[in-house]
């Protein structure tokens, strides 16, 4: 028997409104709330909540000395089309440029690192 349930993912930053926003059009679903902390809902999957942290500072990718901590596994159908769209949206390439693996990193508006997987 569980001890608990998974709530939302938390993710710091310096924006809750944008960083929900960029993975609002990423992801889908709807934003709610605004100010220091930010809900996404994503239909039939787990929800996403953004919290306001001064002082942040990103996360570094790769590097042994500065953990990134977690990143996101996005699970996609096409991912030339898919990387695509999350840079127009503001993701950075942290490490795409091998086409011969099944996934694809980068950071996010905020800095977060996240993986486009293929299907």
């Amino acid at each position: 028997m569980a001890l608990a349930k998974l709530g939302p993912v938390v993710l710091d930053c310096p924006d809750p409104g944008a960083l929900a926003a960029f993975y609002a059009e990423v992801l889908g679903g709807s934003v709610e709330g605004e100010g220091d902390w930010v809900d996404l809902r994503v239909p039939g999957g787990q929800a996403l909540a953004f919290q306001a942290a001064p002082g942040f500072v990103p996360p570094k990718w790769p590097a042994p000395d500065h953990s990134q901590q977690f990143h996101l596994d996005l699970v996609v159908e096409d991912l030339d089309a898919a990387e695509k769209g999350v840079l127009e949206l503001g993701a950075k390439p942290l490490d795409a440029e091998d086409r011969s693996r099944s996934f694809r990193v980068y950071a996010d508006p905020a800095g977060h690192p996240f993986c486009l997987c293929a299907g």
